[in-house]
């Protein structure tokens, strides 16, 4: 990895160290009893971890890192799956999400064959899991179950491996791998969930969509996005991007992953739901804290891809 990684992963590791001994501190002042502080150091303490495991991955290389992201979404996946019910009748296809799709999905990453990544889910598992679904017999909600699956295998599979797919483009004038680059997207996208979140929760007073989610704010929204924008225009140098190509890039990014927590959070208020799980603490299920990634990701690679990649 380039220097310019490690000393990004040294900066990201400082800010971890500041805020756990600011969490410390207001534990004190506070007591362990305070809900607010308590969820704030749970927060703190998952982000060490998520840390040192997406830096490991990279590490350790792209295959490690694809593999990372295929157990991330196959417990994204069943978070959702477990959240909209399904039926008898759905069993082959839910055999077919898990065993066909989600590793097929993965393995054509692996396999830098983008012409069938790009529509392995969206033509060839539309068909099989749609045909599977009527050879069930059971025509009762036959459209919403079938939407059901399929959403969830758009969302949380191939979506998602849009992200571990940067490091598959061929990128001129660049490192020898694309680690920095998908490093880059990851913070970018990260940073700016949790700065919508601390400025909304300091100046938030319009809200964007209180029947979907209260919490957030136009302040947030647009505060949150302009520090996660500059934050990412100041670490450019990990990217193939100058100073402006980096900051348009990531206006269109934290954008789309800004709708990606709105629209999940549509869907686990249409189940009565507040998180996916309590698989991170702090944080709520695997899919909460992947949500903005799912819908910024196919965005960052498809610009990235048509503007940066030599042709052929």
């Amino acid at each position: 990895m380039p220097h310019v990684f490690w000393i990004t992963i040294v900066g990201v590791v400082a800010l971890l160290c500041f805020f756990t001994v600011v969490g410390a501190v207001l534990r004190m002042r506070f007591g362990p009893g305070n809900t607010t502080v308590a969820n704030m150091n749970q927060r703190i303490a998952a982000w060490w971890v998520m840390i040192a495991v997406v830096t490991a991955a990279l590490w350790l290389g792209p295959y490690a890192t694809l593999f990372l992201f295929f157990i991330c979404s196959f417990f994204a996946l069943r978070e959702f799956i477990t959240l909209t019910p399904t039926k008898p009748a759905d069993y082959w296809s839910l055999v077919l999400a898990y065993y066909v799709a989600l590793p097929g999905q993965f393995l054509l990453v692996a396999l830098h064959w983008y012409g069938l990544f790009a529509i392995f889910m969206p033509v060839y598992m539309f068909f099989v899991l749609s045909a599977s679904e009527a050879f069930s017999q059971d025509t009762a909600e036959f459209l919403e179950r079938n939407a059901k699956i399929q959403w969830a295998l758009m969302v949380c599979v191939y979506s998602f491996s849009y992200a571990p797919a940067l490091l598959l483009l061929p990128l001129p004038h660049y490192f020898d791998n694309n680690g920095p680059l998908l490093l880059f997207f990851l913070l970018v996208v990260q940073s700016s969930d949790v700065f919508q979140y601390v400025c909304g929760k300091l100046w938030g007073k319009r809200k964007l969509s209180p029947l979907v989610s209260p919490s957030k704010t136009w302040e947030g929204l647009i505060g949150g996005g302009a520090l996660a924008i500059g934050l990412g225009t100041l670490l450019h140098g990990l990217t193939p991007f100058n100073v402006w190509q980096a900051a348009l890039m990531l206006a269109v990014t934290v954008i789309g992953g800004f709708i990606g927590g709105l629209v999940l959070s549509a869907v686990k208020r249409s189940m009565g739901a507040k998180d996916w799980g309590v698989m991170i603490a702090g944080h709520g299920g695997m899919l909460d804290r992947i949500d903005s990634i799912c819908f910024a990701a196919p965005i960052f690679f498809h610009l990235t891809r048509y503007f940066f990649v030599s042709p052929a």
